[in-house]
């Protein structure tokens, strides 16, 4: 039994995945770029920078946001060879299953089901904010109580009633989202490639701006000191934050879940994943250094910061209704993104037998994993009519960086187990990068509160659960051991 929890899928089978895959190749590397900023660009900046600030790391909330990006760079380098060699549908789980085992690619499969749907959660909760903030320029208000999340937390475990019924803008945002993906990755992609020239306009012309109405009083003091409480300020605020926000860069990791659309996916796959990711994380700097500087980090704690801070500038509050255009434009397309990606990591996992068979099955008209694909906007729709973006975001950034931990180790594994393979893109110097992927992001995990670990650990019995009574019983690779 022991052994067979640490089966692999080979890399012939995946190859042949590949060859017999039912899906569009028609993304080129500038596209996959596009969908890794579409992913990447939006809750971090327009919602979680402004929060983060206020409550843990101050005007340093700069420095968390470097210190996420070397986690996420030396992870994309893993990734990006990964992606080359391995270039089907699934992720960190595909990686996992060829080189850690079954039991390891279903802990990390799982981990990402926790990951994407409440991702895509979390941003649609953010698009409804901005939504709110439009409707306000025309004079449109709508009821409180379907705007809200009917749940809260108030010490991190316990769950209150806040007086909300449902987030209603949140929910619809999500199901028309849902939509796009079903019916195909050209609309999905040109969408999205749009949507990201709209957005990335709009965080240029607020930096561009907002840089001529910078008081350097409000970067001081630029560490906050810390208020005796782990996280919330000081250092430790700092690295608190880095371990949230990371969630705003999960969108390099959907890049790699379309690896079976990607038109030549050994050069693609790495330009779009490592690309999208340095084009982010300079966005994301300049961005976070912008607002802490226009106004003082605690006016940010508000779901909607970049509207928070040119309203302080009269000559800057002509930019507010293009930063909300923007805003719904961008995180409309990481919903987007969010959604087609867990899709795809459904349909690995059913392939594998891990999942019932309904979930690998393709659309014969829109060539897309069509029930994966409304089960997963579905559960997203919830998650976000119901729960706040809070603990919506905790839980994302903590399944992603397990997912990076798993994906850093991975690669350095095959490297001596299957040393002679084909690596048409070669993670530099290994035993750095890897070991240094699993350290930034192991140290940034564990920054996180204890109740997101509890709420981690909940998720992952019951995936185990599941793999115990269904997966391992209906495991492809271990059917053909069998035989």
């Amino acid at each position: 039994m022991a052994s067979k929890l640490f089966i692999t899928k080979s890399f012939d089978s995946i190859d042949q995945e590949q060859k017999n895959s039912q899906l569009k190749r028609v993304l080129g590397p500038w596209q996959l770029t596009a969908l890794g900023v579409g992913g990447t660009i939006g809750t971090g900046i327009f919602v979680l920078t402004g929060l983060e600030a206020a409550l843990h790391a101050g005007p340093a909330i700069a420095i968390s946001f470097i210190i996420a990006g070397i986690g996420c760079l030396f992870a994309g380098l893993c990734y990006a060879e990964f992606a080359a060699m391995a270039p089907v549908s699934g992720s960190a789980y595909t990686y996992s299953y060829a080189t850690l085992g079954e039991f390891a690619a279903w802990f990390i499969g799982w981990d990402l089901l926790l990951e994407y749907m409440f991702a895509a959660g979390t941003v649609a909760v953010g698009w409804s904010r901005y939504f709110t903030t439009f409707l306000d320029y025309f004079g449109i208000v709508l009821p409180a109580q379907f705007t809200s999340a009917p749940f809260a937390s108030t010490d991190g475990l316990s769950i209150v009633l806040t007086g909300g019924i449902l987030n209603v803008p949140a929910t619809v945002i999500s199901l028309l989202v849902t939509y796009i993906c079903y019916i195909g990755i050209n609309q999905t992609s040109l969408f999205n490639s749009v949507v990201v020239v709209l957005k990335v306009a709009v965080i240029c012309a607020v930096i561009g701006f907002g840089v001529f109405f910078i008081d350097v009083a409000n970067w001081t003091p630029f560490i906050p000191e810390n208020t005796g409480v782990w996280g919330e300020f000081g250092w430790s605020g700092i690295l608190r934050a880095s371990g949230v926000i990371f969630f705003a860069y999960i969108g390099f990791d959907a890049v790699s879940t379309a690896a079976q659309e990607a038109k030549k996916p050994s050069f693609d796959l790495p330009f779009g994943l490592l690309m999208g990711l340095f084009i982010c994380t300079v966005l994301y700097i300049l961005m976070s250094a912008t607002l802490t500087g226009m106004v003082s980090y605690t006016q940010l704690n508000d779901a909607a910061p970049v509207a928070v801070a040119l309203r302080e500038h009269a000559a800057l509050q002509w930019l507010i209704p293009f930063v909300v255009f923007g805003a719904l434009a961008g995180l409309t397309s990481v919903v987007l993104v969010l959604i087609m990606a867990q899709a795809r990591i459904l349909l690995a996992m059913a392939r594998d037998g891990l999942l019932p068979p309904m979930f690998a099955k393709v659309h014969p008209k829109y060539r897309t994993p069509g029930f994966a694909t409304w089960v997963t906007g579905i559960v997203a729709s919830v998650m976000a009519g119901l729960f706040p973006i809070g603990i919506l975001a905790e839980l994302v950034s903590i399944g992603t960086l397990v997912a990076f931990i798993m994906v850093c180790a991975s690669v350095l594994v095959l490297r001596y187990t299957r040393p002679d393979m084909p690596r048409p893109f070669r993670t530099p110097y290994p035993w750095f990068v890897c070991l240094a992927g699993v350290f930034f992001c192991g140290m940034m995990a564990l920054s996180l509160p204890l109740d997101t670990w509890l709420r981690l650990i909940i998720w992952m019995l019951v995936g185990i659960c599941v793999y115990y009574f269904y997966g391992r019983h209906h495991s492809v690779a271990r059917k053909e051991l069998r035989e």
